[in-house]
């Protein structure tokens, strides 16, 4: 008998508001969502709807008002040196080579010390592993966007992280390089058995790199629907795709917060 992974990161009923001219404004609401060893789950949801708010949540950066976030079988009262967090903007320090890049985020006050030979190692091996080791020499100014963000996911990979959380990283890129991405972003999670949350707009990306996905909606922001894919085949005529296609579409057509925000228009999806 097949034993279930362990969650490796839960939110457990977590609210959360901002406070605007001394009112508090809901932006979470009850809201639980469990990640577990090796998954990619991906959040989609209308500029607005709280998916930055949940990540930063997530990662420690922001105590919620209400419910709990754990790590394992500890609650997360701060940022977790085995959590990596990716934006859409690479961030890299653009006075530093790439590999130094790379360096810097063991260099962070939670991450556990390690000797300068072990320190290189990582990077070295973080580098092979996203097709950069050519470039280390190289400065930010001198990579292209996929080059910049592949160099980002080094810096995270050397920290050895058991969860991504990944924040639109991918939107700023061609279709090409995008897709790039997406199968490295795969082929970290299957290879290190990673978790990884995956923030996105796009519905087909969604669709293509997760086992669950995850559809945020309601003011305040609940989770309003979720689709389990997972040993399912990617290929786009696969009808249990053509099928969360379509009723993901049609749940963003029908929810309140679509029509608030105006932005039904950024949410990508290639009929079913």
């Amino acid at each position: 008998m097949a034993v279930a992974a362990a969650n490796v990161l839960e939110a457990r009923a977590v609210s959360l508001s901002y406070r605007h001219k001394r009112e508090a404004q809901p932006v979470l609401r009850d809201l639980s969502l469990r990640l577990k060893a090796g998954e990619v789950l991906a959040v989609l949801g209308s500029s607005g709807s709280g998916k930055s708010s949940l990540l930063r949540v997530l990662a420690g950066l922001r105590r919620p008002d209400h419910g709990q976030v754990m790590m394992g079988e500890k609650e997360l009262n701060g940022p977790h040196p085995r959590i990596g967090l990716m934006f859409q903007d690479p961030c890299l320090l653009p006075w530093l080579n790439l590999e130094a890049n790379v360096a810097f985020g063991l260099n962070f006050k939670r991450q556990q010390r390690i000797s300068k030979q072990e320190k290189r190692e990582r990077v070295q091996s973080a580098l092979e592993e996203v097709g950069l080791e050519h470039a280390a020499a190289a400065y930010p100014a001198a990579l292209s966007g996929g080059m910049a963000q592949r160099g980002a996911l080094a810096r995270c990979l050397a920290r050895q992280p058991e969860v991504l959380l990944l924040d639109e990283p991918f939107s700023a890129l061609d279709a090409v390089t995008r897709s790039q991405m997406q199968q490295l972003l795969l082929s970290v999670t299957q290879n290190h058995g990673t978790a990884a949350i995956l923030v996105t707009h796009n519905i087909d990306e969604a669709l293509h790199v997760a086992d669950r996905v995850v559809l945020l909606g309601g003011q305040p922001v609940c989770v309003a629907g979720t689709w389990d894919l997972s040993g399912h085949s990617r290929d786009g005529s696969n009808p249990v795709l053509v099928r969360s296609r379509r009723e993901i579409v049609t749940a963003l057509g029908r929810g309140r917060f679509d029509q608030q925000h105006g932005t039904r228009d950024r949410l990508q999806a290639v009929p079913g």
